[in-house]
This record gives structure tokens, C-alpha cells and sequence, in this order.
């Protein structure tokens, strides 16, 4: 009898390390898709994107200056490759403009979670998520040499995975009629790019962690199922 218990206490012990294996393969392999979906890994722009990038934008707004394709080029050009965020101040209408698709009665708001119906599907599927997003609690308390920008609704920041993927969202034909719902919300925005830049909460940080110690609870869980010898 003594050795058939033996046998069986065996075997529930491998079962027990199978499952703690099992265990790990699964959350490294969760973490190992979170990890490859949110990161960018091919680089900054090539010279052969960027000249596509320009033609389309070129194309689209034939009247933009000189001045203003430069820059957009700069910001083509000094790619990094990694993520960054897009910091947005956003002075919204009291009432939208009544431009095509707008109904009357329509809050600004409204109309610009119209354009974002586009925007967030595309952002999402890019890992591009909000790291910041309120209301403006004063109107500007600091200003130096920006006359007439004291007021303002909204600030956010917009964590985009490179800029590859900002600017595909920004060429897909489907963002250029929804672009006009923005136009009729917003009084007045600025928007500017930071990078590199830094935060205390990285998702692929967080996540990690959390995963570990979902790891190390079940891997306990199991140890303390194992039978022991007598």
C-alpha cells in the first residue's frame, strides 16, 4: 500500500508542477502580445515614407504654406522611433459651427465625438490612448508674449505608439471628412509633440508586475496543493 501511495503522491506532484509551468507560459506569452501590440519596433521613418507621407499631405491641403510643410517634414525627419505624446490644449464653441452633418441643437461636444468615432477605433488599434485628459479648471494663470490665449476647456495628452502610426491615422481617406467635425467644434487648439518624455505609470510596467504577482499567487496556490509525504 505504501508504495501505490507513494506512486500517487508522485504523480500529483508533477501534475501540480505541469500546471505551476503552464501557469507561467501563459501570462509570459499574455504579456509577450501586450508587449509586441504596444510597442513600435520598425524604427523611424525611412526617407521612402516620408516622401509618401508628403505627397498625400501635399495632395490634400494644396494651399498650406512653405513654412508649415517644413515643419512637418522636421517632425518626419528627427523621428525617433519610439512612442510619444501629443500635448493638446482645446478651446471648444459654446455652440458648434452649423456646417454639413452638425444638427441643430448639437453640442460641441457632440459633434466632436463625431470625429472621433474615427479617431478611436484607429488609435486604439495602434495602441494611441489618452495618458491625460481634463477640464480646465481657471482660464490661463501663467502667460508670457500669447495675447488672447487665456481662455481654454480642455487640456490632454495623446500617447501615440511612433509616429508612423500617427500620421497613418492622419492619411487614411476615411480621417479627412470627419476632420470637419473637429474644424466645428474647436475654437481654438494648439498641439505639440514631446520626445522623449517620461511617466510613472507605463502600461507594459504595470502590467508586468501584475502578471507576476498573478504568477506567484497560483504558483503558491499549486505548492500548497502538493501532497506531503508522511
Amino acid at each position: 500500500m505504501g508504495g501505490v501511495e507513494s506512486q500517487d503522491q508522485s504523480v500529483s506532484e508533477e501534475l501540480s508542477v505541469t500546471r505551476t509551468r503552464w501557469i507561467w507560459l501563459i501570462l509570459i506569452g499574455l504579456y509577450a502580445v501586450f508587449f509586441g501590440w504596444y510597442t513600435s519596433f520598425k524604427g523611424p521613418l525611412t526617407d521612402a515614407e516620408i516622401d509618401s507621407y508628403m505627397a498625400i499631405i501635399e495632395s490634400r491641403e494644396p494651399e498650406a504654406s512653405s513654412e508649415s510643410l517644413a515643419q512637418i517634414r522636421r517632425f518626419m525627419v528627427e523621428d525617433t522611433g519610439d512612442d510619444f505624446v501629443m500635448v493638446n490644449v482645446i478651446d471648444m464653441y459654446p455652440k458648434p459651427l452649423q456646417i454639413e452633418g452638425v444638427e441643430p441643437g448639437e453640442t460641441s461636444e457632440a459633434v466632436l465625438a463625431k470625429y472621433m468615432a474615427y479617431m478611436m477605433p484607429a488609435l486604439v488599434s495602434r495602441a494611441c490612448h489618452p495618458v491625460l485628459y481634463g477640464q480646465a479648471a481657471n482660464t490661463a494663470m501663467d502667460l508670457m508674449n500669447a495675447e488672447g490665449m487665456e481662455q481654454w476647456s480642455t487640456g490632454a495628452g495623446m500617447r501615440y505608439r511612433s509616429r508612423r502610426d500617427m500620421l497613418e491615422i492622419a492619411t487614411n481617406p476615411s480621417f479627412s471628412g470627419s476632420h470637419e467635425f473637429k474644424i466645428a467644434a474647436m475654437r481654438k487648439t494648439i498641439a505639440f509633440p514631446i520626445d522623449p518624455w517620461i511617466q510613472l505609470g507605463d502600461p507594459r510596467l504595470v502590467l508586468a508586475l501584475l502578471l507576476a504577482m498573478m504568477g506567484f499567487a497560483l504558483s503558491w496556490r499549486e505548492a500548497l496543493r502538493r501532497p506531503t509525504g508522511s
